[in-house]
């Protein structure tokens, strides 16, 4: 494991400053209430309570900022406790329409419909909403999740089957006529990835609440509106520039993922990134398996191992695209306690790892940040979240502005192979193949006497003919 801005963005949000109000005038918006409504941990996702149907059924559903559909099962499965039953709905409607989503692990096929949701810890009201029923999945729905849906909070870009799809939040926008924003906080540092589950949360719908962060919000352009496309700058180990090309920071993406469990980094900064923290730990010998994730490290339970390991550094492009700012993590975000081996060993895993097709700021970075994703304004914000704490000490930072004067003007590449364009493209090289092959049909099958008549001097062999070449 898409936009409009409403009118009365600047009086809720306070002006450009990025405040918030702890209450929305039209009274539909109590950002305290939202306060706490999450629940879960880095290893599984967390997820939010939502009611659906009519009588309501209860089910949780994964927050995911990587993806654009909103889907739960709808049979059921042996990795989930509950399910949407439609037929126990009266409000339910299915559209007939046959909907597969394929993540980076795990996928799902399902029957796209609609119907009404509320949100207990959320925004007051009911709305319908597109909602797709999972009727068959493959490494979606894993051992221990307790969650039974997920819910995808990215651009309509990224709906399936098409864009035209309405997703669950600008379904919210246009119906509850909230602000086009919503902030995210996951408080989970320093825990077991994979405890209990009950690892506290927060998503606010509509706004900022400003008892989830400290300090100043930093605010970074969305580069393109399908995932949450954002500009890497450059990445430091103990304070050490890796002096890669702040190209390769954002090959062929950087994005902000709440659905994705690790920071995942491009094989070439991958590869730098575990050599400047193995370079600069206080371990002289270990073992290649632990970087990769094939193996747990282990310590007494005495011992903390965060003090052996550097602190990671990503520079993100400021609004002000001549400055930039940096959110930095200490270990105890990426050294993860995962399992306890008797009364006197803890071991963690590595919680980083390399990707082929994008940097992904996933929940081991998120976990130290109040993170906003403010649509209106195309920009995501991070500020330090104050759950970010482990022993009583902060693991996370945000410092700036520094300058971006040796940084290249555009570290993204101004062609994005995203599916949509993909489509398109292939789309049209389908259209032109059956055109050439309609033509060349139709020329076979010319009747003689519509062909030319030549004379002796006009030979037209095998060898020579249109479609022979066209096909040697």
């Amino acid at each position: 494991l898409r936009p409009g801005s409403d009118s009365r963005q600047e009086d809720l949000l306070g002006g450009a400053d990025g405040l918030a109000l702890a209450s929305d005038p039209g009274g539909n918006l109590n950002f305290l209430a939202m306060v706490e409504n999450l629940q879960g941990d880095s290893g599984r996702g967390y997820y939010l309570e939502m009611l659906i149907g009519t009588p309501p059924q209860a089910l949780n559903i994964l927050v995911d900022t990587g993806s654009s559909n909103f889907a739960v099962a709808g049979v059921p499965d042996p990795d989930v406790t509950s399910y949407f039953n439609t037929e126990l709905s009266s409000t339910y409607r299915s559209q007939g329409i046959d909907v597969t989503v394929k993540y980076s692990q795990g996928s799902w096929t399902g029957v796209l419909g609609t119907d009404v949701i509320t949100i207990p810890k959320g925004i007051d009201g009911s709305y319908t909403i597109n909602i797709a029923t999972i009727l068959e999945s493959e490494n979606f729905f894993l051992p221990g999740v307790q969650w039974h849906g997920i819910l995808g909070l990215a651009y309509d870009a990224l709906a399936k089957p098409s864009s035209s799809v309405e997703t669950f939040f600008d379904s919210l926008v246009r119906q509850a006529k909230i602000p086009n924003i919503f902030s995210l906080q996951m408080c989970g540092a320093g825990l077991p990835v994979s405890g209990s589950g009950t690892n506290g949360g927060s998503l606010v719908l509509g706004g900022i609440e400003p008892t989830l962060y400290s300090g100043d919000i930093w605010y970074t352009p969305i580069k393109e509106e399908w995932y949450y496309q954002v500009e890497i700058l450059k990445l430091e180990v103990g304070g050490q520039n890796l002096e890669l090309d702040c190209r390769e920071y954002n090959a062929d993406k950087a994005i902000v993922d709440s659905g994705t469990t690790l920071l995942r980094l491009p094989q070439k900064v991958f590869s730098a990134v575990v050599q400047a923290i193995a370079r600069t730990s206080l371990i002289q010998e270990f073992s290649s398996g632990f970087w990769t994730g094939s193996q747990l490290a282990c310590w007494d339970k005495t011992e903390k191992p965060w003090s052996l390991f550097p602190k990671l550094s990503l520079y993100l492009r400021d609004e002000n695209s001549s400055r930039s700012f940096r959110i930095s993590i200490l270990p105890q975000l990426y050294i993860q306690p995962i399992l306890g081996i008797g009364e006197n060993l803890q071991c963690y895993r590595f919680g980083i790892s390399s990707s082929t097709n994008a940097l992904v700021i996933g929940a081991t970075v998120m976990e130290g940040f109040y993170v906003i994703f403010d649509r209106a304004q195309k920009r995501v914000g991070f500020a330090v979240s104050p759950c970010a704490e482990v022993d009583g000490s902060p693991v996370s930072e945000i410092e700036g502005p520094f300058t971006t004067a040796d940084v290249a003007s555009n570290c993204v590449s101004s062609i994005s192979f995203h599916e949509p364009v993909l489509w398109i493209a292939s789309y049209a090289l389908m259209s032109l193949c059956g055109i050439i092959l309609l033509v060349l049909i139709i020329l076979l099958l010319i009747p003689p006497r519509c062909q030319h008549r030549y004379t002796d001097n006009d030979v037209v062999n095998d060898e020579s003919s249109l479609v022979r070449h066209r096909w040697k």
